[in-house]
């Protein structure tokens, strides 16, 4: 393999874990009274919200944007009258869970971090992404800005995985053959079905997923738990 193309949210932030499951785990532990299945609506309403309206801007840093997504999902628990409280509360709560999950992506990111610098000694690096518009700014925020060669953004290019474009785009701006790029993520439907398909070998980054169905693990050429791994196949 000549080349590595990461995904970015779940992959390098979250340990494979997928990004409900983060949430719902702080929402747990600041003893909000609602139940998953309540928590699972909210979430769903926020990242539609965010995906109809353009309110990331480039700007944005993750703990922004993690700012903006916990208030809509505070705000509909609120409105479909699930938890009642004051607003002094709702902000204590909505403090206390921006607090608890950006120290995680902190160490996570920090993490993946070492790893993508040893990697990039190896082999150019690319980074494919289905995000908000303001990437390159949460790049800087953890340091990762520099690390990969080429950054495809789904809110830039107007292709969202799992549509196979976006990866072949990656490939191609890195000026290589399918075969040659090892794809990371932690999707199987939006990482690895797509790369697959193209004819790229990839590694899926196994972790908790949005439910607790179970996924293929036949589907990826590897299988792994930490991004370390990878340097076992480059």
């Amino acid at each position: 393999m000549n080349a590595i193309i990461f995904d970015y949210g779940g992959t390098l932030d979250t340990r494979g874990d997928h990004w409900a499951r983060v949430l719902w785990d702080a929402w747990q532990k600041c003893n909000i009274p609602v139940t998953e299945q309540q928590f699972r609506q909210a979430y769903v309403f926020a990242e539609r919200t965010l995906g109809r309206n353009p309110i990331i801007l480039p700007s944005y840093t993750f703990k922004k944007l993690l700012d903006v997504k916990l208030r809509l999902e505070l705000e509909f628990i609120f409105t479909q009258q699930w938890w009642m409280a004051d607003k002094k509360k709702y902000t204590e709560v909505q403090l206390a869970l921006l607090n608890n999950i950006y120290q995680q992506v902190v160490e996570t990111v920090a993490h993946s971090r070492e790893v993508l610098l040893e990697l990039r000694q190896c082999c150019p690096l690319a980074l494919v992404s289905n995000f908000y518009g303001n990437i390159s700014a949460v790049l800087g925020e953890f340091r990762l800005n520099g690390i990969f060669q080429s950054i495809t953004e789904s809110a830039v290019v107007g292709i969202r995985k799992p549509d196979p474009r976006i990866f072949q785009k990656g490939i191609d701006d890195l000026g290589l053959q399918p075969g040659e790029v090892l794809v990371v993520g932690d999707s199987i439907e939006k990482d690895i079905i797509p790369a697959k398909t193209l004819g790229c070998p990839t590694a899926w980054m196994k972790g908790r997923g949005w439910t607790d169905e179970a996924q293929d693990a036949t589907i990826p050429t590897y299988v792994i738990s930490d991004l370390s791994e990878i340097k076992n196949y480059v």
